[in-house]
């Protein structure tokens, strides 16, 4: 019997490496410097400003 193919990963899906609690950022953020993040059912958006820094809103 066949098993089932796995679901097809999304067209953005990313592999992140985590060494010592960390994540470059530039692994998180996409293309636009953006990040979506659920968190207890609210959507947050991690976002790299033009000078540089990172600012997170719900």
């Amino acid at each position: 019997m066949d098993r089932p193919s796995p679901p097809a990963a999304p067209h953005d899906a990313r592999t992140l490496v985590i060494r010592d609690n960390r994540v470059p950022s530039a692994q998180l953020l996409n293309a636009r410097g953006q990040l979506e993040i659920e968190h207890q059912g609210r959507r947050y958006q991690l976002r790299e400003t033009r000078n540089g820094k990172l600012i997170l809103t719900c």
